[in-house]
C-alpha cells in the first residue's frame, strides 16, 4: 500500500479519536480548569415567589393521583403556590381524577386539540398566575425542598431559568440500559453544574426546570421545551442556573427500545430546536454559549459519524503496528453491545450494560440526524406504562 494512502487513513483515524476524545473528556476537562478562576456561591434560600408548577400529562390515570398528592406535600408556602396539571387530550381518566381534588390550589387544563408536550406548555402559561413557572412531568418525584432550591436562584434579576438535577434509578435492577442511563445522566449533570459556575447553562432537565415568567417565550410545537425556553432567556441576556440541590428522582426506562425511541424523539426535537435559535452558533456574537453549544450539543450528535470514520479508517490499518489492537478493541466492544442487547449481563454486573447504552445513545443520534433532514416532526408523545 502506498504511504500516501496509509498516512491519509492513519490521519482520519486520528482526527476521528481527537474528536472522541474531545467531545467525551476533553471538553469537560476543560471546563474543571476554568472553573478553578471561579467561584459562584449556591443562592440562600429565603425567596418564595408566587410559583406555577405545571405537570404535562397524557394518558397518567395510573399515576397522577400520586404526583399532584408528592406535589402538594412539597415545602413551600401554601398560599404561594398553584398546580396545573396540563392534559394533552388524556382519553383515560386522567382528568376526572385532577378534577376530583377539592384543593382550590389544584386545577385541569385540558387542551383543545392534541399537539404535543411543548403546545400543552404553552397553552397552560396563558392560564397560570405564577410568577416563577415550574414545568415537571407526571412520573417525576420531587425533593421535599427542591422548589425552594429552584426559588430561592430568582432573588437574583439576572437568572432568566432555573434547573434541576435528574436522579435516575432502576428500582428492580432489570433495565438493560439502566447502568447506563444513571451514568450517563451523572456525567451530564457533572458537566452542567461546571457550566453554571462559570456562567449559564444552555439546556434544562426536561423534569424539573423552570423559568421567570417574564422571560417565557411561546415555542413552536414541534421543539423540545426544555432546551429552546433556556436558550431564548440566554438570547434575552439572562443567566440559567443549575440547581444540583433541586432532586427530581426519575425510573430507568425499562427496555433498550423504549429507550431508543426516546432519544430518537428528544434529540430530533433537540437539533430542530437549536436550528430555531441558530444565532446563538455565532461565536462572535454569543462567544462562551456558541462555545458550549457547538462542544456539548452538536459536536455530541456528531459522535456516530466519528465512530463510523473511526471503525472504517481502521479497518483499512487493522494490520498496521497498534492499530490492529485498536480495530480489535472495537470490535469488542460492539460486540460486546451486541451480546447485551441478547443476553442480559447488566444482571451479572450493572458497569456491563454501558456499551449498550453508549451504542443506543448515538444509534438514535444518527437516526433524528436522518429524521431531520427528511422533515420529520416529533410533536405528541405516547405514554408507556407496565
Amino acid at each position: 500500500m502506498p504511504n500516501s494512502l496509509v498516512i491519509v487513513q492513519a490521519l482520519f483515524v486520528w482526527l476521528s479519536l481527537g474528536a472522541l476524545f474531545y467531545v467525551y473528556l476533553g471538553y469537560p476537562l476543560l471546563l474543571s480548569v476554568i472553573c478553578f478562576i471561579f467561584k459562584r456561591r449556591k443562592a440562600p434560600l429565603g425567596y418564595f415567589p408566587f410559583i406555577s408548577v405545571l405537570i404535562a400529562a397524557y394518558n397518567e390515570e395510573g399515576g397522577i393521583r400520586k404526583k399532584v398528592v408528592q406535589t402538594l406535600a412539597l415545602d413551600y408556602p401554601e398560599d404561594k403556590i398553584e398546580i396545573i396539571v396540563l392534559s394533552d387530550c388524556s382519553t383515560d381518566r386522567t382528568d376526572e381524577i385532577v378534577r376530583s381534588f377539592a384543593d382550590p390550589r389544584v386545577r385541569l387544563f385540558r387542551a383543545p386539540q392534541r399537539r404535543g408536550k411543548t403546545n400543552v406548555q404553552n397553552l397552560g402559561v396563558e392560564v397560570s398566575r405564577g410568577d416563577v413557572l415550574i414545568f415537571s412531568d407526571a412520573t417525576t418525584v420531587y425533593h421535599p425542598m427542591a422548589l425552594q432550591y429552584l426559588s430561592c436562584n430568582y432573588a437574583d434579576p439576572k437568572v432568566g431559568a432555573v434547573s434541576g438535577r435528574y436522579q435516575y434509578f432502576d428500582p428492580e435492577g432489570k433495565s438493560p440500559t439502566g447502568s447506563g442511563m444513571i451514568t450517563f445522566w451523572n456525567y451530564e449533570n457533572f458537566i452542567k453544574m461546571m457550566q453554571s459556575r462559570i456562567h449559564t447553562i444552555t439546556g434544562c432537565c426536561g423534569c424539573i426546570y423552570s423559568v421567570r415568567r417574564a422571560n417565557y417565550t411561546s415555542l413552536d410545537p414541534d421543539v423540545i421545551s426544555d432546551l429552546v425556553q433556556p436558550l431564548w432567556a440566554v438570547q434575552k441576556g439572562y443567566r440559567v442556573v443549575f440547581e444540583d440541590r433541586a432532586l427530581a428522582y426519575e425510573e430507568t426506562t425499562k427496555s433498550s427500545k423504549e429507550e431508543f425511541s426516546m432519544r430518537v424523539r428528544v434529540v430530533t426535537r433537540g437539533i430542530r430546536g437549536i436550528l430555531s435559535v441558530s444565532t446563538l452558533l455565532n461565536p462572535l456574537v454569543y462567544s462562551w454559549v456558541s462555545f458550549q453549544l457547538l462542544s456539548h450539543k452538536v459536536l455530541r450528535w456528531m459522535v456516530p459519524f466519528f465512530l463510523v470514520l473511526l471503525f472504517a479508517s481502521n479497518a483499512l490499518l487493522w494490520n498496521h503496528s497498534w492499530y490492529g489492537t485498536l480495530f480489535a478493541l472495537q470490535v469488542l466492544f460492539y460486540g460486546f453491545a451486541l451480546l447485551s442487547a441478547i443476553i442480559p449481563l447488566h444482571r451479572v454486573w450493572k458497569p456491563l450494560g454501558i456499551p449498550l447504552y453508549f451504542c443506543i445513545l448515538n444509534a438514535a443520534a444518527l437516526r433524528s440526524i436522518l429524521e431531520v433532514l427528511r422533515g420529520r416532526k416529533y410533536v405528541v408523545w405516547e405514554t408507556i406504562r407496565s
